[in-house]
């Protein structure tokens, strides 16, 4: 079942105080994409980002996904999954839903535009595979591509796939660091033979952990590419990387419930604003926030910033506090600032 819920600003009523933890444990979460061949959300992200952390899509196809699904589609582009997933495709996402992966949160980016990003390749070359990591987790990917008889101007179907994957990973066999925001899953791997112009990778990761089941598409072209991108950050300058430490404390827990304090620190050279931190929330449910604007969609929250505190400069922190329903266990846990995941 999927939540939705906004919340009001305002410190909690009657708190219950069990126990103050600072959390160890190791992350228990699992959020990711394509990064090579870059997914929709992914390119889009990166499309947008300025050099304060803003989001503001200058690809096309990017602003009308955010123009329908909204920014924090960007700054949640390692999200799109389904918690009730359990491995399944054709059958239980519907068709014209595929690149949501039927979460409505990001509806935008099942839109049929011959515009988006697209990561240029060689038809049966070897290819570096990255996928977007949080924490390592068991579970196979697979990787599907489009019938020559696709055409990006319309909404992708499951008759639109070819019928069984180009290339399946049993599991990720190494993580790697360079070059990507917070860690990748990484293999090598043919890419499909036979292929020529415009296509679509579609990805399934099905943790087996866990019900979580993740769905992304990358739009592709066969051209005898190794790799280029084109289409993002069509206009301005690249933008200044963002870091950060970020983490969470359970203040206070009791049966049914617990509150918890949120923590991060911008360690890159500009300020940052507006903000926006996520994290993940295995068993809550946020009830009441203060310091920021909170929105909750399956075990994804994030925190906008408020009006009177919009800006994180250099070296500055920010605090935000939340009570939430249900287990602190396993702990909240991948902060992320402006869709940069944090180091712990």
């Amino acid at each position: 079942m999927r939540i939705r819920r906004l919340l009001t600003l305002g410190a909690a009523a009657a708190l219950i105080p069990v126990f103050t933890n600072m959390l160890s444990a190791p992350v228990a979460s699992a959020h990711g994409t394509m990064m090579k061949p870059a997914s929709r959300t992914f390119f889009c992200w990166r499309d947008g980002l300025t050099a304060t952390g803003e989001i503001v899509p200058k690809n096309s196809a990017c602003g009308a996904a955010v123009a329908q699904s909204g920014v924090n589609s960007l700054y949640n582009w390692f999200g799109v999954l389904r918690s009730d997933g359990a491995g399944r495709t054709k059958g239980f996402i519907p068709d014209g839903q595929l690149c949501s992966g039927g979460n409505p949160t990001y509806s935008g980016f099942d839109q049929a535009r011959a515009d988006w990003p697209l990561t240029h390749l060689t038809a049966g070359a070897s290819f570096d595979w990255w996928y977007s990591n949080w924490a390592a987790h068991p579970g196979p990917f697979k990787m599907f591509v489009t019938k020559d008889t696709w055409s990006p101007t319309r909404t992708l179907s499951w008759d639109d796939l070819e019928d069984t994957p180009f290339l399946t990973v049993a599991s990720a066999p190494q993580v790697g660091s360079v070059g990507t925001p917070n860690g990748h899953y990484l293999w090598t791997g043919n890419l499909p033979t036979a292929k020529t112009g415009r296509h679509l990778i579609y990805t399934v990761w099905a943790r087996t952990d866990s019900q979580e089941t993740f769905y992304s598409c990358s739009d592709v072209v066969f051209d005898g590419g190794r790799g280029e991108e084109t289409g993002v950050g069509v206009q301005g300058a690249p933008p200044v990387a963002l870091s950060c430490t970020g983490g969470i404390r359970i203040d206070n827990s009791w049966n049914g419930g617990f509150q918890s304090t949120v923590t991060v620190r911008n360690t890159g050279p500009v300020a940052i604003s507006p903000w926006v931190i996520g994290w993940h929330m295995e068993n809550g449910t946020v009830v009441s926030g203060w310091n920021a604007s909170m929105v909750q969609d399956v075990h994804m929250v994030t925190a906008s910033a408020p009006s009177w505190n919009l800006a994180i400069p250099p070296g500055g922190t920010v605090s935000l506090g939340f009570v939430a329903n249900g287990s602190a266990t396993p702990a909240p846990s991948a902060v992320s600032l402006n869709g940069t995941v944090c180091t712990a």
